[in-house]
């Protein structure tokens, strides 16, 4: 039996068994390899790191090495049931184009998010003067692979601009306990959300 983090469990109850998966961004395939084995989906995933890449190797996956700013056009439209973001938005360089590549290749988009504007992380800089670590922002400034500080309200927006509808939103603390509260209360509570996205 696998043990999952609480947030990857949160994503792999919304995978429907038997899916074409696509995991960008599957460090060491943690999430891919029970998704595969217990769900019994067809599983790839892309990794930017090598170590990465090859942790999944080692446990029989397949995954080559990519990102998803430059390497998303080689998939064609509609290859994939779901494609899974996680907690990896943040740090492309194009969010906007990852976002769109994401539901181009795939019918629905798991992406998961840090949420920027809870309420530990607006205090910390409001009071502190210097960029916040939390639990779920475990890296200092200088060292993070964040570089577009988002809110829960904030991706909203940019669905919405995008023109995607959100089928589901699940806001979470850090240790995956779902919260059931409207965005605008999430954004202040939430150390991390969910969004289920379709075209």
């Amino acid at each position: 039996m696998h043990n999952l983090r609480p947030d990857l469990k949160l994503i792999a109850d919304m995978v429907e068994p038997g899916s074409r998966v696509l995991d960008v961004g599957c460090d060491d395939g943690a999430l891919l390899d029970y998704l595969v084995r217990e769900k019994e989906v067809d599983g790839r995933g892309i990794e930017i790191s090598q170590k990465g890449v090859n942790d999944c190797v080692a446990k029989g996956l397949f995954v080559i090495q990519g990102d998803a700013d430059n390497d998303l056009a080689e998939y064609p439209d509609g290859s994939f049931d779901y494609v899974i973001l996680s907690k990896t938005l943040q740090a492309v360089h194009r969010p906007q184009l990852v976002l769109s590549e994401l539901l181009r290749i795939g019918k629905h988009a798991v992406v998961t998010i840090p949420n920027f504007g809870q309420w530990k992380v607006r205090m910390s800089l409001a009071l502190r003067g210097r960029m916040p670590v939390t639990k779920a922002l475990d890296k200092t400034w200088y060292n993070t692979d964040n570089i577009h500080f988002c809110t829960i309200l904030d991706l909203f927006d940019l669905i919405g601009e995008l023109g995607f509808s959100v089928r589901e939103f699940v806001p979470h603390t850090e240790a995956g306990k779902r919260l059931t509260l409207s965005p605008r209360r999430a954004n202040w509570h939430a150390d991390q959300a969910l969004f289920l996205l379709e075209r």
